[in-house]
């Protein structure tokens, strides 16, 4: 089977797409047949070995899937072959075939394409025990999402709107913008040319928001934080802008608010039910129409790592995906 392999850590550039032999899963394993993969900001930093969970070359990166039972190993009862479903496998999905642990997978919401399914689970998943779970967003509070073009801020958009939330959009250019308002964004802020501090206080009029959907850090933290409302909720969902930002403690003390971490990876982990019920409620709102993942490109396995470099260029607006060759 085909692959894009990492062989040593480094820029998207020294990936390479190789045939290797199709693995064969043991105790508790399945084997998928890769229909889409998503491609996500983890996928950047995990082939550089700068990401929290660590992958040895060689290894295919690629954190989540969409696509078909293939095998399954001894003791495996929740899927069988055959079945489609979507997975959380860390790394390994840019691959025509991948091997998951039962656990990470669940079954695939009918009726859902394979391109959409292979990019849900990480954006919408993160997104949905953020603002759901760790928020615990109210219906009128106001939401500010930095970052708003990306996976995770269009889902975090999308979420929020169907919460009932007014939410501002906060990206670098006007045509990621037009994307925000086009998924339900309220207001939005042009952080390349406008002042996001000023721009929040003109929207609330000086009060502030509620909830901030931070995936990017760096230089937006603070200000970010600076504009939040008295019991707000600052929401650090990762740090895209390539800076781990060093916030002063007293701005939560005179605020009120709770600066409050965001991993699903772990939550699959940890409370599976939980992220199943997640999953769930995702699946009812996308067949009632209230999101709608926005696919910005398609590759080809071979094509793989130029879809990766868009992603840590910043033009990918929404999901890039990858669907292997030979699969549909």
């Amino acid at each position: 089977m085909k692959a894009l392999l990492c062989r040593r850590y480094g820029p998207p550039g020294d990936l390479v797409v190789d045939e290797i032999a199709v693995p064969t899963p043991g105790a508790g394993e399945v084997l998928v047949a890769v229909k889409a993969a998503g491609v996500n900001f983890p996928d950047a930093l995990i082939i550089e070995n700068k990401y929290q969970i660590k992958a040895q070359p060689p290894f295919s990166p690629g954190g989540e899937l969409a696509g078909i039972v293939a095998k399954v190993g001894a003791g495996v009862t929740r899927v069988r072959p055959g079945q489609a479903v979507i997975g959380f496998t860390g790394w390994g999905a840019f691959a025509e075939m991948a091997l998951v642990p039962e656990e990470r997978l669940v079954a695939m919401p009918e009726g859902m394409p394979f391109e959409i399914a292979g990019s849900f689970l990480m954006t919408y998943g993160t997104s949905f025990h953020a603002l759901v779970d760790r928020a615990e967003l109210l219906d009128g509070e106001t939401v500010l999402v930095l970052g708003a073009a990306g996976g995770i801020g269009l889902a975090c958009v999308e979420i929020a709107k169907a919460m009932g939330a007014k939410v501002i959009a906060a990206a670098s250019s006007a045509g990621k913008l037009a994307v925000c308002r086009e998924h339900g964004a309220d207001e939005t802020i042009d952080y390349g040319r406008e002042d996001l501090r000023s721009r929040i206080k003109e929207i609330t009029g000086g009060r502030g928001v509620d909830v901030v959907c931070d995936p990017v850090g760096a230089a937006l933290a603070e200000p970010a934080l600076r504009s939040m409302a008295w019991r707000g909720r600052y929401l650090v969902l990762g740090f895209a802008g390539g800076e781990i930002p060093r916030l002063p403690l007293n701005l939560p003390l005179l605020k009120g608010c709770s600066i409050v971490g965001v991993f699903w990876g772990d939550l699959l982990q940890r409370e599976p039910a939980q992220a199943a019920a997640d999953l769930e409620q995702l699946a009812t709102l996308w067949h009632q129409g209230r999101i709608r993942p926005h696919i910005w490109q398609r590759f080809p396995l071979e094509r793989a790592a130029e879809a990766i470099a868009a992603l840590v260029e910043r033009r990918v607006v929404g999901k890039a995906v990858i669907v292997p060759a030979g699969l549909g």
